[in-house]
């Protein structure tokens, strides 16, 4: 967990600046892109993460990738508002993955450190935790959670910055079925907590209506190791497809490993799979064929210099590539930056306002907003494409990019 001194405001003014780096914390500034020739002050962005556990790669890159576009603002100037400029500096805690530590690391974020932007949090049931104060303390949140329950217009603060089952799963096994078309049945498996609980009922909902049938439903704790006896019963169903759909990549490799044994073959899916390095690394050959829905692929035409560059770089630092939960994070800090300057403010009900009428350039090359208010009740979802993958041959490649139709249709 990254330490943190103990502030009253998310800010810092030009005297405390200058007391800063006087002090010990010179090179933490420094490393997030901030120095005091382009800084009159400092917003700091709350991250409630997991850094530990199946799901810490998720959170190393995520704040790995906010500090990389803290410091491109810094460099690119800045964030310009009423004739000052603000940069960002990105603090990250642990909540591994569970409620009771999200509740810890809200009360850090929003009361000891006195933040009042969260740049990015993840997992359902942690981000319910930190929302839950959130909204109460007037804090502006972008978050990963896929959870339709954190939306509407009980929660006029919080942003998703991610694709969710919603935006996922109905055209991912769409096209699975497009390209599979002898299938008929699938069988899931999710972890038993809010995101598992959230994802099941939109994934059956979008195999239904893909047209194949959910014949079984499985769960498990976070924290498993040992899943023969899970894997066992799915094979025993004998489903055309199966599909893990919110299982982290550790635990996915380790399920389609144990049902290869096993000697089930059929088509395989994780609709959150976010890359492949992960799912490879425990499942070796036997994750071979598997669709994903979160997933990057960095080696295809459609990937710039910048994303290959920003791609190479947090290979070095965390063993993998970037996945489209990672990416959010980055997407936060352009899309604050856009609403920050659209609005003139830094007040966050003011820039939260703002946020469903601007326009930014995101991480996936195409401009980007904010809409959904037809399925949410108000326009709190990221407007970025689908892109579908699938592992062949031990290599991630992109099979599928589809727009987002809602972004299309703005001018």
């Amino acid at each position: 967990m990254p330490i943190t001194q103990k502030m009253e405001t998310s800010m810092f003014t030009k005297d405390s600046i200058a007391k800063v780096l006087a002090g010990s914390t010179v090179a933490a500034l420094l490393t997030c892109g901030v120095s005091a020739a382009h800084a009159d002050e400092i917003i700091k962005l709350g991250l409630s993460i997991p850094l530990s556990g199946a799901a810490a790669n998720w959170g190393k890159g995520s704040e790995w990738l906010c500090n990389a576009a803290a410091k491109e603002v810094a460099d690119a100037g800045g964030v310009k508002v009423g004739g000052k400029v603000y940069n960002y500096k990105c603090v990250a805690y642990d909540n591994k993955y569970n409620a009771a530590e999200g509740t810890k690391v809200a009360q850090t974020l929003l009361n000891r450190d006195g933040i009042r932007f969260i740049g990015g949090s993840l997992g359902t049931a942690p981000v319910k935790a930190l929302q839950s104060l959130s909204e109460r303390e007037g804090a502006l949140h972008f978050t990963t959670a896929w959870g339709s329950s954190i939306k509407g217009p009980k929660f006029p603060l919080t942003f998703t910055i991610m694709n969710t089952v919603n935006e996922i799963s109905f055209p991912l096994t769409r096209f699975v079925k497009e390209t599979n078309p002898s299938i008929k049945t699938v069988s899931l498996l999710n972890p038993n907590d809010a995101t598992g609980q959230e994802t099941e009922a939109l994934a059956r909902k979008a195999w239904t209506a893909a047209g194949v049938q959910v014949i079984s439903s499985d769960w498990y704790d976070r924290g498993t190791t040992e899943f023969q006896p899970i894997a066992s019963k799915m094979a025993a169903a004998k489903a055309d497809v199966i599909d893990l759909a919110s299982t982290p990549p550790a635990d996915s490799g380790v399920v389609f490993k144990e049902l290869k044994v096993l000697g089930w073959k059929g088509v395989q899916a994780v609709q959150v799979g976010t890359g492949a390095e992960g799912i490879i690394a425990t499942g070796g050959t036997a994750v071979d064929g598997t669709y994903m829905g979160a997933a990057m692929v960095f080696d295809s035409a459609l990937t710039t210099p910048k994303q290959k560059k920003l791609n190479d770089a947090a290979k070095a630092a965390i063993g993998e590539s970037l996945n489209s939960v990672q990416i959010s994070f980055y997407d936060s800090v352009m899309a604050l930056k856009a609403a920050m300057e659209a609005s003139q403010s830094v007040d966050p009900k003011l820039v939260a306002a703002a946020l469903p009428t601007v326009k930014f350039e995101s991480f996936y090359g195409v401009s980007s907003g904010f809409g959904g208010k037809d399925v949410y009740g108000t326009p709190q979802q990221i407007l970025i494409p689908v892109i579908v993958t699938q592992i062949k041959n031990g290599k991630l490649t992109e099979v599928r990019r589809i727009a987002s139709e809602e972004m299309k249709q703005r001018k």
